[in-house]
């Protein structure tokens, strides 16, 4: 694979030999004349005043966020930096992190926001009571209308929401819509939230394991018996000088096979206190021919898979939660399970090293949310993950493998399926081993990601192996993933016998790329019609986190994690050539439009500015600098 892409590179122009993508030449320019446009144009339009640097010189008026701080050896002997000078990748612990708390002054109590409802700290609440004095210090509102009033009627947020004009009168009350509110009256928009009641319990370890513990019991007494079938030997007899009887040195241990009834027999018995449910049984999800978008760390989030269903994909599912934070109640780890109800297959994906902590979890997902399939990540490449034994570390480590699979089938009453790359160094793949076994173990569905945890997205994805490890995994179905960005990237894809397709980046560069899939066409999208798809994003991220300057700030957070990915994209009408690559990097092109040009920005100031067009100026202290840098164009 990789040689044909070396061919292919030396007989293509110098502009694909540099890896970029082939745009029109009446489009191209050189980065000082783009953000001389970009910033000129922006501040036209906004009435700003050009900025200047100590030479006088016009210069961008956003300024650029500090560079990640890197970790390099600068003493001899320092722990945990590079002896070569080089970047440790994968660290991000110099990144700006603000808490949400930090973006209000002095927030109003909720006994003042919520009514019926009484301090219960008096005199010593050290939030805003007096209505005028909060006001005078809350940031000025955003907009006109409150999205959430609109949508059912009132907002929860009253008096702290950014666009409280929309629902307030001029003597502090709150409006309420009594029709939206009786039409929306019952119904449950997102599921599986924590609630008070079994967070507390989990922190007090109260929770109830019944089935975990049932196989726990068993894999315990299992690997007893082996232990003792591999350090029972016969009799050693020797042979004593004195002529007397022979002695042995070790005694045989016997084995009983006979297993003590995991049920209780008091009572009255019932068909599901005697009998497993089978996996036929099991709740069926058909997988076969569906777009599957992959659950994707930190962008993946509610919001954004509602705007990825409104483009026809097919099954979603949570981002990768940690299986003992689970356990443990935490709430922001619980965030991750939530689902709307327009994800109508939705699974959540699981990551842990151990069968105890992977079992219980399984069950409690299984017993206390509304899920279609749970998902072992088996693939996340991060050293944090890998290095303690899970994601593509499990890979190496069949046989704790092989129990947690066991266990969570155990338990489980839905599909179990299994995300993993093609192995753990670049050259030696091991995946084609590892299916067959989990065909046997019981999985519902396999998905591959065509790279190694070694490469990460520095090479292509290797979908000629992709195509073997899906005629071993038959009938089980396989999905493939990796560099699928247009639909002939999933035509190709789908001539290699997959069962379906999963879509990581491709997604976070194009959303309607499950469009264009399923009308198998290109897509010359317009400017407008992406900030459309945007401000539909801000308007659910304002109803998951909030409308109140917190939520809002969330929100803007999160819609510049994700702009880092769009602005990859090159729009079709100005490609010399169709379609884009995924490795191919745009250059600097002059869009159709300002807006269009303003977009294909990779400055993070441009995000921002962006994200000011939806969710209003920055507060003071906001500092962002991306989380993904991309390494995907070497």
């Amino acid at each position: 694979m990789e040689k044909i892409v070396e061919e292919t590179v030396e007989k293509t122009p110098d502009a694909a030999v540099k890896g970029e993508a082939a745009i029109k030449s009446q489009y191209l320019t050189t980065k000082d004349k783009f953000h001389g446009y970009i910033d000129s144009e922006w501040q036209s339009q906004n009435g700003e005043k050009a900025c200047e640097d100590e030479k006088g010189q016009e210069t961008s008026c956003v300024e650029e966020p500090d560079a990640k701080r890197l970790k390099v050896d600068q003493e001899d002997g320092q722990k945990g930096g590079a002896k070569d000078g080089k970047r440790l990748r994968g660290q991000n612990k110099a990144r700006p992190h603000t808490k949400p708390t930090a973006y209000d002054e002095k927030r109003l109590c909720l006994s003042v926001v919520q009514p019926n409802r009484e301090c219960p700290f008096g005199d010593k609440c050290h939030f805003h009571h007096n209505i005028p004095d909060y006001l005078a210090s809350k940031p000025a509102d955003i907009g006109d209308n409150c999205y959430l009033f609109d949508t059912f009627g009132k907002c929860t947020y009253g008096l702290t929401c950014r666009f409280a004009k929309a629902h307030t009168t001029s003597d502090f009350k709150t409006i309420e819509n009594a029709e939206l509110i009786k039409a929306c009256e019952g119904m449950a928009t997102v599921k599986n939230v924590l609630s008070k009641d079994l967070q507390n319990r989990l922190r007090k370890r109260s929770v109830a394991f019944k089935k975990s513990a049932e196989y726990l019991k068993t894999l315990s007494n299992n690997r007893e018996k082996k232990e003792q079938q591999k350090n029972g030997e016969t009799c050693k007899v020797s042979a004593d000088p004195s002529g007397e009887q022979p002695v042995s040195t070790k005694t045989e241990i016997p084995i009983s096979t006979d297993e003590q009834p995991s049920i209780k027999t008091v009572g009255p018995l019932t068909d599901v206190d005697v009998i497993k449910l089978r996996p036929c049984e099991k709740k069926q999800v058909d997988f076969r021919d569906k777009l599957y978008l992959a659950p994707l760390t930190t962008c993946g989030n509610l919001p954004f898979r509602r705007v990825c269903k409104r483009f026809g994909v097919d099954i979603t599912c949570g981002e990768m939660a940690m299986c003992t934070n689970l356990l443990q109640g935490q709430q922001s780890e619980w965030a991750l399970l939530k689902r709307h109800e327009s994800e109508d297959i939705f699974g959540v994906q699981v990551e842990g090293c151990f069968p105890d902590t992977m079992t219980r979890c399984a069950e409690l997902i299984n017993n206390y949310t509304e899920v279609d399939f749970v998902d072992i990540n088996s693939g996340c490449p991060i050293d944090l993950v890998f290095k303690k034994g899970g994601g593509c570390g499990l890979m190496t480590r069949t046989r704790k493998f092989e129990e947690i699979i066991n266990g969570m089938n155990y338990v489980l009453d839905v599909p179990l399926t299994v995300k993993i790359r093609t192995g753990v160094q670049e050259k030696s793949n091991i995946a084609h081993k590892l299916i067959p076994e989990m065909k046997r173990w019981g999985v519902s569905m396999v998905t591959l990601h065509g790279r190694s945890r070694e490469q990460r997205y520095t090479k292509l994805a290797d979908w000629d192996y992709i195509s073997t490890c899906s005629k071993l995994a038959s009938p089980v179905p396989l999905f493939g993933n990796g560099d699928i960005l247009s639909y002939e990237d999933a035509i190709k894809a789908k001539e290699t016998g997959v069962s379906g397709i999963m879509i990581a980046r491709g997604a976070l560069i194009k959303p309607w790329i499950f469009t264009e899939i399923k009308e198998s066409r290109h897509w010359d999208i317009s400017s407008s019609e992406r900030l459309d798809i945007l401000k539909d994003f801000t308007n659910f991220g304002l109803e998951h986190w909030g409308s109140d300057t917190r939520g809002v700030e969330k929100t803007r957070h999160f819609m510049l994690e994700w702009l880092s990915f769009m602005c990859r994209y090159i729009p079709v009408g100005l490609l010399e050539r169709l379609p884009q690559k995924i490795n191919e990097r745009p250059p600097y092109y002059m869009g159709r439009d300002y807006l269009e040009s303003l977009m294909a920005s990779q400055n993070v100031g441009d995000w921002v500015r962006i994200s000011e067009m939806l969710l209003g100026p920055l507060p003071k202290n906001f500092n962002f600098l991306p989380k993904h840098k991309a390494n995907a164009y070497k």
